[in-house]
C-alpha cells in the first residue's frame, strides 16, 4: 500500500468519525430540546462513541456524585467491574481524570504500580488500552468549569488510541458535560417550581385559618395571625400544619372556613 493510499484511508476514517460526531451533537440538542432523561442521552452518546471510535470495544461515564462517583452509563456490562474497583480503592484513570481536568491515556499496565486494582481488573476483563477524559462543566465567568466526572473507553488491542482518539473524545465529553449541566439546570427549576408551589399551599392555608379565628374570635388578622404562631410555638407545631388542623376541626364543626363554602352543620 503506497503513502498516499494509507494517507486517504486515514483521512477517510478520520472524517466519517467526525461526521458520527456532528450527528451525535445534532441528536443531543434535540434530545435536550425534548427533555429526555439524563442517563438516556449519556447512554446515546456512549454507544455512539463505540461507533465512531474504531477500535472502541466498550465506553462508561463517570458521574462524581455528593455520595461519591458513580457510573451513569455503559455500552457493555463487562467493564463496570472496572470502574467499580477504582471507586472503591479511591485510584484508577477515570478518578484521575475525572478529578485532575487532564486526560489519561495509556496501555493496562503501564501504571501497574499507580493502580494496581484497575490494572488488575482490566487484565481480568481482556482490557489492554484505555483513555479517559474530564467532564467539565461550564461555568460562564468562573474560570475553566467545574469537574463532574469522566467519559472512559476501554479496547482489547494495546495499540488501540492515538492523540487524533483524545480529540474526538473531548469532543464527546463537551457534549455529555452540556447534557448534565442541562439536567442540573432543569433539577432545580422543578425544585424551585416545587417549592414555590408548597410555599403558596401553606399561604392559602394559613389565611384561611386566619379567617376562621378572625370569625369565631372577632379578631383582626394580625391578632389572628398572632395566636397562630404563639400557639404553633407553644406545641412545637409547624404552622402550616397547625392551620391545616385547624381548618379540618373547623370543618367538622361547620364554622365557615372563609372560602364561601357552608360546610356540615350550617344552615
Amino acid at each position: 500500500m503506497s503513502e498516499n493510499t494509507t494517507v486517504h484511508l486515514a483521512l477517510s476514517e478520520a472524517t466519517r468519525a467526525l461526521e458520527t460526531v456532528t450527528t451525535a451533537l445534532a441528536t443531543l440538542r434535540d434530545e435536550a430540546a425534548a427533555h429526555e432523561p439524563l442517563t438516556g442521552v449519556l447512554d446515546r452518546l456512549a454507544h455512539t462513541v463505540v461507533a465512531a471510535v474504531p477500535e472502541a470495544d466498550a465506553v462508561t461515564v463517570t458521574h462524581l456524585e455528593v455520595s461519591g462517583p458513580r457510573t451513569v452509563a455503559l455500552t457493555d456490562e463487562s467493564v463496570a467491574v472496572i470502574d467499580d474497583h477504582q471507586y472503591e480503592a479511591g485510584r484508577g484513570p477515570c478518578l484521575q481524570a475525572a478529578t485532575s481536568g487532564q486526560p489519561v491515556r495509556a496501555v493496562v499496565g503501564e501504571y501497574a504500580e499507580l493502580w494496581p486494582e484497575f490494572t488488575a481488573a482490566a487484565k481480568e476483563a481482556g482490557v489492554r488500552a484505555y483513555l479517559s477524559v474530564p467532564l467539565l462543566l461550564a461555568t460562564p465567568g468562573e474560570g475553566p468549569g467545574e469537574l463532574a466526572g469522566s467519559f472512559n473507553i476501554y479496547a482489547r488491542s494495546a495499540g488501540a488510541f492515538d492523540p487524533f482518539d483524545e480529540t474526538l473524545m473531548e469532543l464527546f465529553s463537551t457534549a455529555a458535560s452540556a447534557a448534565i449541566s442541562n439536567a442540573r439546570r432543569w433539577h432545580r427549576a422543578r425544585t424551585q417550581v416545587e417549592q414555590l408551589t408548597e410555599a403558596l399551599t401553606t399561604r392559602a392555608e394559613i389565611d384561611q385559618a386566619k379567617g376562621v379565628l378572625m370569625a369565631v374570635h372577632r379578631i383582626t388578622a394580625d391578632e389572628a395571625f398572632a395566636r397562630l404562631t404563639d400557639t404553633s410555638q407553644r406545641t412545637n407545631t409547624k404552622l402550616h400544619e397547625l392551620a391545616r388542623n385547624l381548618m379540618a376541626q373547623s370543618i367538622e364543626r361547620g364554622v365557615p372556613t372563609g372560602n364561601g363554602r357552608r360546610e356540615p352543620g350550617q344552615t
